[in-house]
């Protein structure tokens, strides 16, 4: 009986457990990114715009006015870059704001590529 033990012992040090040790760790990749969009419309307040970009992306006033103009003329922009949760969150947010004040304004989240 010990002589069973004894070989059964010697064989789980020759089952290749070593190489777990001596593999490259892989390396863990990085979560993707999405960019928030906030687009262009014909209704929503250009001054009501730029509060939405200070409250919901703690933009300063001027930053802010050059995004709102930004997606007045170009018709979109990227008003931030962030995880998945996040950009789902804030999109969230700056969409149940504009319905609670009337407004039509689209907020949208992509991912980067």
């Amino acid at each position: 009986m010990h002589r069973d033990a004894f070989i059964m012992a010697g064989r789980s040090e020759d089952d290749g457990d070593t190489s777990v040790l001596t593999a490259t760790k892989p390396k863990t990749k990085r979560p993707p990114l999405y960019k928030v969009l906030l687009l262009n419309d014909d209704f929503t307040p250009m001054e009501f715009v730029v509060h939405v970009l200070e409250r919901f992306f703690g933009l300063n006033h001027a930053q802010a006015f050059e995004i709102m103009l930004t997606v007045h003329k170009k018709g979109v922009a990227v008003v931030g870059v962030f995880s998945h949760e996040i950009a789902e969150t804030k999109v969230a947010q700056v969409m149940d704001f504009a319905r609670r004040h009337q407004h039509p304004l689209q907020c949208t989240m992509e991912k980067e590529e």
